[in-house]
């Protein structure tokens, strides 16, 4: 379990966390909404240490990431695959190189161990047979199944998804959920969803969270999501406008 204690986090004048409190328990898909520039990606890099707070701390297992030295740092973060939000592929890498790479630094593996483990995974996101492609030649929803593929390849125990159908047409971004599920479920994983995309959370969702001004104002299901009386909520979930929308004058 991933437990997030009064986190806070600032940049320059700019508060984003202001004393996060949150529990990820083993095996939920845990979808974490609210507007762009709320924090969302800022909480996710947090749980990897790829940021450190301002104040407060993050336990993952009961070991807080915090005080960990570099090779406990090292060992936590190999429980976690990561999906970035723009696949982050190295262009100058070929499918099977991208893909390999924590097996390259992490393991003993040899290549033929390597080759084996890469294409499983690259059958998993339904992408078989492309290891010696380049991301140039890989379309956008091609790009976010081998970053996928890249994120579960040490065979993690977590996977954080920053916001994963970004930029992707709706047939691409369903299968992209449809992905998401099955890996959950195969895998036994535990998924943090980072979204704006009320069409995903619907469908991959086991707990909503929403993050407005620094903090957690909704926790719970879908269908609780979408019956809440809070109004900032329900705002958002119906994508309502910020008070009455005046119209321009037309100039002749």
């Amino acid at each position: 379990m991933i437990q997030i204690n009064d986190l806070h986090k600032s940049f320059g004048d700019k508060v984003v966390l202001r004393g996060v409190d949150l529990e990820v328990y083993d095996g939920e898909r845990l979808v974490i909404v609210g507007r762009s520039g709320c924090g969302k990606s800022v909480l996710l890099k947090h749980i990897i240490n790829l940021m450190e707070p301002d104040k407060g701390y993050i336990l993952v297992d009961n070991i807080a990431i915090r005080r960990v030295g570099q090779s406990d740092l090292f060992f936590l973060r190999k429980q976690f695959g990561f999906l970035f939000q723009g696949a982050a592929l190295f262009d100058s890498m070929s499918v099977s190189e991208n893909i390999a790479l924590p097996l390259v630094e992490h393991t003993n593996l040899t290549s033929a161990e390597i080759a084996k483990k890469v294409a499983e995974k690259l059958e998993m996101v339904g992408l078989p047979g492309i290891e010696e492609l380049r991301p140039s030649e890989l379309s956008g929803g091609m790009k976010k199944r081998v970053g996928l593929a890249r994120a579960i390849i040490m065979d993690p125990k977590y996977i954080l998804y920053d916001e994963p159908t970004t930029g992707l047409d709706p047939i691409m971004a369903a299968n992209i959920d449809k992905l998401i599920i099955e890996l959950s479920e195969k895998l036994k994983v535990t998924s943090i969803v980072v979204t704006h995309d009320m069409q995903s959370v619907a469908k991959v969702a086991t707990r909503v969270v929403m993050l407005h001004l620094g903090k957690i104002i909704f926790s719970g299901s879908v269908d609780e999501l979408y019956n809440t009386e809070n109004k900032v909520v329900a705002q958002f979930v119906k994508a309502e406008a910020e008070g009455p929308i005046q119209p321009k004058p037309i100039k002749y």
